[in-house]
């Protein structure tokens, strides 16, 4: 058994890792550049990428496609290697977003938290940019083809399924997060399945990409013997050099334990994985924070009842100040012991890959 190359389209990606796109911060355009450099896709998470635009709180859309055209060019100048956009559907500006991607022909845009049921209507007829939704069932992969195909003649170019032990927002229910027939590896072989009725009928392509917890070279082994044909790694990439979040953020997943690691009710309405501290603690005890919402950026949030504004909380962890926030991490975080280049590490993914293909025979 080997690494071997993903093709999405005419796209061939040598390394079959795509860094997970991380929002407000944590994955921009060193980051993504670094890994595209690697050989995998290199991700940057549009939401919150305008925040460093002086007049982010007044033009929120404005600033936010200055943002992504700036982070995007920046990338492009540092790596000729594969690019992608992760933009969630939650977003206000999903369509904003989505329009200044494929205008800036960035390689792929992922998109999740959400259906993104109307994404094909974005291409423009000379447009390059892959589409690869992420969802987390088989049922949420066949409702996409399916409507797709029927409304756009089009089929996703991949599809990433994204498991319970992914970092920050999760698309389960809390009851389903520890439960066995949510794992990761129950639900590739669905989406597999899913899929290739649209690939036989069709006579395509449309790889699956398995994504939440996946950290060592070991875990990319056993889920691509059921089927992934590549995965999705956020957390492992969080503690390297490149990484575009303070030194303080990263510092954090260092210093956590298991039992630090904790699912919290996110004010957008969904679970979310993030590593405990005083500022969580505060909100669970019901310490409501004045908010104040000049952003409006989640479709799903609601600011009369929410205690606390998430995007003001994860740009003041991702700044390193976590007396007004926390960080969203995968439940591997704690594993990690120091930071590294982005070299090393995958490096690192992929000696451990070939030690436990080694191992099994």
């Amino acid at each position: 058994m080997k690494m071997e190359a993903l093709n999405i389209g005419d796209l061939k990606i040598n390394l079959p890792i795509i860094q997970g796109g991380m929002g407000i911060g944590i994955s921009m355009s060193k980051l993504a550049a670094a890994v595209a450099n690697e050989g995998g896709v290199g991700v940057i998470a549009a939401v919150g990428i305008g925040m460093f635009e002086p007049d982010y709180a007044k033009n929120f859309i404005e600033a936010n496609i200055r943002g992504l055209k700036k982070e995007i060019a920046k990338a492009k100048e540092k790596t000729n290697g594969i690019l992608g956009v992760n933009i969630m559907v939650a977003l206000t500006n999903f369509t904003d977003m989505v329009k200044t991607a494929i205008a800036e022909k960035v390689d792929i845009i992922f998109s999740g938290a959400g259906l993104p049921l109307n994404l094909p209507q974005y291409l423009t007829k000379d447009s390059k940019t892959k589409l690869v939704p992420i969802v987390s069932s088989g049922r949420a992969a066949g409702i996409i083809c399916k409507k797709w195909k029927e409304q756009y003649d089009y089929l996703p170019d991949a599809i990433v399924v994204e498991g319970p032990k992914a970092g920050g927002h999760l698309g389960f229910k809390r009851n389903q997060i520890e439960n066995p027939d949510f794992a990761l590896e129950k639900l590739v072989p669905e989406v597999k399945a899913q899929v290739e009725f649209f690939e036989d009928k069709y006579n395509t392509s449309i790889p699956v990409i398995a994504a939440g917890g996946i950290y060592t070279g070991a875990d990319i082994k056993n889920i691509m013997e059921l089927g992934a044909s590549a995965v999705q790694m956020g957390t492992r990439f969080v503690t390297t050099n490149e990484c575009d979040a303070s030194l303080q953020f990263k510092q954090t997943y260092i210093d956590s334990s298991e039992e630090d690691l904790e699912i919290i009710n996110s004010p957008v309405g969904m679970p979310g994985r993030a590593i405990k501290n005083d500022f969580i603690e505060k909100i669970n005890r019901g310490e409501k924070r004045p908010v104040k919402c000049p952003y409006k950026c989640l479709k799903t949030c609601d600011i009369e009842k929410t205690p606390y504004c998430i995007f003001a909380a994860l740009m003041s962890a991702m700044k390193g100040n976590f007396f007004n926030g926390y960080a969203f991490a995968g439940s591997n975080a704690f594993r990690a012991t120091k930071i590294i280049p982005v070299k090393e590490t995958v490096e690192s993914i992929v000696r451990e890959f070939k030690e436990a293909v080694a191992t099994k025979f």
